[in-house]
């Protein structure tokens, strides 16, 4: 047995050509007369032809086979098929390996769930669309080595055995063999090895970096995830931002052929979070939240006069379409995202309608209206809460309502940054944490801040957004040795935790570091976009379930007593 050729690589162009082809059983189709089979590989499906005089073995759907035979033009063509003007005319078939009936229907629509889907990890892979991601996905790291080392940077491995720093999430940890009772941490980034490369001299660095988070999961996280990871030395933002929009512009050409125009629009976090109600906005709607605070405050509604803000969404023309019930559940969701309520009007016959409108004067209605501007059958939701709390459910509320009202043009996308974050972010006991990590250089202008007032430091970092999700993020990093010192100093680190935790990291700075910076797209959710899915288990080959799992391994589990006794470990039942 020796393949000719793949099945999706067949056309008219290879008519009367003799081939053998290998690959899994789709579907049989028996008519007496004629056998048809429909031949999978991972380029696609090519119909097979058998005639009576042909000697045909048993052959099932998922049965591995070789087909020799020749190329024929068909009678009718099947345009849903890639393949569909040709069949191959079967002269032998062989079966190289049986299949039992498979647990799931290997198809792009499947009816199974995704339990099943993932303990039977590697049928599912057979599905067409999942070898598809996969295809884009490596086309996506295939466009980094070509760009990066076009473009002068080193690709260099960075120790996935470190010292645990803390980083935002838990730490996946390692017990030692040789050292009892220490352990080393798997890496939620490369973080300060990519810095010391700087350190180092190497200018320009990138790797394709796996990474580990020991972090409640959802739609578009896992427990290790890939970073598409860069750092550069005596750069500035603009420079660095403009070296990334170039990545960016092949990868969305070279993989789906979307052009993507740049230089891409920039946004403060400040206006993302107050008209977007998100620091990762989906600007591919035109929703946007309204300040009414000042307004709704001279109600005598409550629950508007004792918050700090009042936001409004202005929803086109659904005021008829929103029954009771869509309130009710309505106010259901804002609950889950941490508003006590939801306030809901609707402008009929050019007046306020809603159970609300008793607290509100005159005068109010009409600054509200002249404000939010509602045209005949609009809806108007309202939320309020203390700022970011507000800002982030209205938000929330904001993209769900646009998904579900279909605003959102599918095969779209659009990309932006959002800069000039806050550096630090403030705890509910008064203490400050970083609001990306301890490193981030603050912006020029407000760095005096560092010293009287940390909540007023703006942060040189940027985030790229595509289609509301943050697809990568990075930051200019301080280079000197004292502001990273008021950094820890202001996070609450002693003396003593920096050195135990950063002291090789701190010391390096005494030896000429020079001004540098960085970014990390994440793979996975970039993949993710580019495959138009929403769920990131959909990119990866074998991806963890959301408690952390291998439902087809069965990992994690109990180990040995012995490799526990070799650690210096005993398990507290």
């Amino acid at each position: 047995m020796e393949r000719s050729c793949y099945c999706g690589e067949l056309s008219l162009k290879d008519l009367s050509k003799e081939v053998t082809l290998c690959g899994w059983v789709a579907k049989r189709r028996n008519l007496g007369s004629l056998l048809f089979i429909d031949l999978r590989d991972r380029t696609g499906i090519v119909q097979i032809t058998v005639r009576e005089d042909v000697k045909v073995p048993d052959v099932r759907n998922e049965y591995v086979i070789s087909v020799k035979g020749k190329v024929s033009k068909k009678d009718v063509p099947n345009k849903n098929l890639k393949t569909g003007d040709i069949e191959v005319l079967a002269s032998e078939i062989k079966v190289l390996s049986k299949a039992k009936t498979t647990p799931l229907i290997i198809a792009d629509d499947t009816d199974a769930l995704e339990d099943v889907r993932l303990k039977y990890r590697y049928l599912d892979l057979r599905r067409p669309l999942l070898q598809e991601n996969l295809r884009k996905r490596a086309h996506i790291v295939r466009c980094a080595h070509e760009y990066f080392d076009a473009n002068g940077f080193i690709e260099v491995e960075t120790p996935c055995l470190i010292l645990s720093t803390p980083e935002g999430a838990r730490d996946y940890i390692v017990p030692s063999r040789i050292s009892h009772g220490s352990f080393y941490a798997l890496p939620q980034s490369p973080q300060l090895f990519k810095q010391l490369l700087m350190i180092g001299g190497f200018d320009r660095y990138y790797q394709i970096a796996r990474c580990f988070r020991d972090e409640d999961l959802r739609q578009d996280r896992q427990p290790e995830f890939t970073q598409i990871d860069l750092e550069m030395s005596f750069l500035d933002q603009d420079q660095i931002l403009t070296i990334m929009e170039g990545y960016l512009k092949k990868v969305f050409k070279d993989v789906i052929n979307v052009d993507i125009k740049t230089p891409l629009r920039r946004m403060d976090y400040s206006v993302a979070v107050d008209v977007y109600g998100s620091d990762k906005p989906d600007t591919r709607f035109d929703l946007k939240l309204i300040e009414v605070s000042e307004i709704l405050k001279k109600s005598e509604f409550n629950g508007f006069k004792e918050n700090e803000t009042v936001k409004a969404i202005l929803i086109p023309g659904k005021a008829s379409e929103t029954s009771r019930k869509v309130i009710d559940n309505l106010t259901l969701e804002a609950k889950k995202f941490g508003l006590n309520g939801l306030g809901v009007f609707k402008f009929i016959n050019g007046e306020l309608e809603g159970s609300l409108v008793k607290f509100l004067s005159d005068s109010v209605k009409k600054e509200f209206i002249n404000k939010v501007n509602p045209s005949e059958g609009d809806l108007i939701l309202v939320g309020a809460s203390s700022h970011d709390r507000c800002c982030f459910a209205m938000g929330a509320l904001r993209s769900r309502y646009a998904r579900e009202l279909g605003y959102i043009k599918e095969g779209t996308y659009d990309l932006l940054w959002v800069v000039n974050f806050p550096l630090f972010e403030k705890k509910d006991d008064g203490s400050y944490a970083a609001l990306h990590h301890p490193f981030t250089r603050p912006t020029p202008e407000t760095e005096h801040y560092l010293y009287t007032d940390p909540s007023k430091v703006l942060s040189a970092a940027y985030d790229i957004v595509i289609n509301g999700y943050e697809a990568g993020g990075g930051s200019l990093r301080i280079y000197d040795e004292d502001m990273q010192k008021q950094v820890f100093n202001i996070l609450g680190f002693t003396n003593e935790d920096i050195k135990r935790k950063f002291g090789y990291f701190v010391d390096a700075f005494q030896y000429g570091t020079p001004p540098h910076g960085g970014i990390a797209f994440g793979l996975e959710r970039l993949s993710m976009i580019i495959c138009g899915t929403d769920n990131i288990r959909d990119v990866i080959a074998f991806p963890k379930n959301l408690k952390a799992a291998c439902p087809m391994s069965n990992a994690p589990q109990r180990v040995d007593e012995q490799q526990l006794i070799d650690l210096g470990i005993k398990i507290d039942e």
